[in-house]
């Protein structure tokens, strides 16, 4: 389904529809990681792919914001992980560009963030593809500089 109205979008991730929609600003973005938020339950895992840039970030921190996880957030990218207990339910942030080796995500415990009591988003996961569960949820963010700089497309598929 391709949409750019977030009652139809809303509605494609309630029905568990892939989706493909446009964002024309930073505030989109967000609010497209608040309503997927705000949708998730525990055990479920949300892979995160862009390149540097794209606005994982603005995503996550809406998402956090959907979870209603107050105060900042921002990637992990030194920490790996980063545990969110304040909202409706657990968050675990991960951000794995500096994983060198999947046995990395080993010893920090990720099964048990991964099949857990809280919603994960794993941002850069196409790097530790082998180890993510059989089902989860890919969202893919990609810039378009022809359309403008603000412009993303964001792809969510269930996996």
């Amino acid at each position: 389904m391709y949409s750019n109205s977030i009652d139809e979008i809303k509605a494609a991730l309630a029905a568990g529809e892939n989706i493909i929609c446009e964002s024309d600003s930073p505030e989109m973005t967000r609010q497209l990681g608040v309503e997927l938020a705000r949708m998730s339950r525990p055990g479920q895992v949300y892979t995160l792919v862009g390149d540097l840039g794209v606005g994982k970030t603005v995503f996550s921190q809406g998402f956090a914001a959907g979870l209603g996880i107050p105060g900042p957030v921002n990637s992990p990218t030194f920490t790996i992980v980063q545990v969110y207990e304040e909202g409706r339910i657990p968050f675990y942030h991960f951000d794995v560009y500096r994983i060198a080796d999947v046995e990395e995500m080993e010893e920090i415990g990720y099964e048990d963030m991964f099949y857990g009591a809280g919603a994960c988003l794993i941002e850069w996961a196409n790097l530790i593809e082998e180890i993510l569960p059989e089902s989860y949820v890919e969202i893919t963010i990609e810039k378009d500089p022809e359309k403008g700089f603000d412009y993303r497309k964001v792809s969510i598929k269930h996996i």
